[in-house]
């Protein structure tokens, strides 16, 4: 059933196949965040309560959701290699985690960038804010464990267990605002009913979630071929690369 797949598990097949989406990605990063940003920055209306400064959520919302997206990826990952015993799996995972810690710091900052004339402080100790810090140190100490080890595979096990023991923090992030009393605001855009956002605030936030998530898949990409290029340095196929 599965066996259509079996060509796309060479690394070189993998290396070439992420260069042909590479530039499908970027363009289309350029444009969704082109456009997504500088709407939301220059154009979309003030908000009635919060004035200018709710204009941070264009980059606050799309990072704090990806941050916790690019988290589950590398957790699938991880238990794709655990599993399966695939190598190029950890790679991935790996390749992601450095992008998902600035996605998760850049979501920190601007949080607390938005706090502080909302709430009066940069921080405090709200739930879903020490969760999302949390989650931060998962990040770090994925990538800090892949190094610890003068094997790989081991240090890559070790990692990859960490990763999936770490996804219990991804519910208590997103449900936080309902299971306790929080300064952070409910859901916005993700109600059932319709979403508490006016439409010409709604469309720029949108393009910036996606412009974000084709980011990050642009920098997954990157990572992932420079990751594999080092793994299989000694391989023939990477060595016809330099000649």
């Amino acid at each position: 059933m599965w066996k259509w797949l079996h060509p796309y598990a060479k690394p070189e097949t993998q290396y070439h196949l992420c260069g042909k989406f590479i530039p499908f990605f970027a363009v289309i990063t350029i444009i969704l965040l082109g456009i997504g940003v500088v709407w939301g920055l220059a154009y979309a209306p003030a908000d009635y309560q919060q004035g200018n400064s709710f204009r941070i959520m264009y980059i606050h919302v799309p990072t704090a959701i990806w941050s916790m997206g690019i988290y589950g990826s590398m957790a699938i990952a991880a238990i794709v290699a655990l599993v399966w015993q695939i190598r190029q799996a950890h790679i991935a995972m790996v390749a992601m985690a450095p992008i998902g810690a600035v996605f998760t710091f850049l979501a920190l900052v601007t949080g607390a960038v938005w706090g502080k004339p909302m709430w009066g402080t940069w921080w405090v100790w709200d739930a879903r804010l020490t969760a999302e810090l949390i989650l931060f140190f998962l990040y770090l100490g994925v990538m800090a464990l892949y190094t610890a080890f003068q094997d790989r595979n081991i240090g890559a096990k070790a990692a990859g267990i960490l990763c999936i023991v770490g996804v219990i923090n991804l519910p208590i992030i997103h449900f936080s605002v309902e299971w306790w009393n929080t300064l952070h605001q409910g859901a916005s855009i993700t109600k059932f009913e319709k979403p508490s956002i006016a439409t010409p605030m709604l469309i720029p936030l949108i393009l910036c979630i996606f412009g974000f998530m084709t980011l990050y898949i642009w920098f997954s990409l990157v990572r992932y071929r420079v990751a594999l290029l080092k793994e299989e340095n000694k391989r023939p196929w990477v060595r016809s690369l330099v000649k």
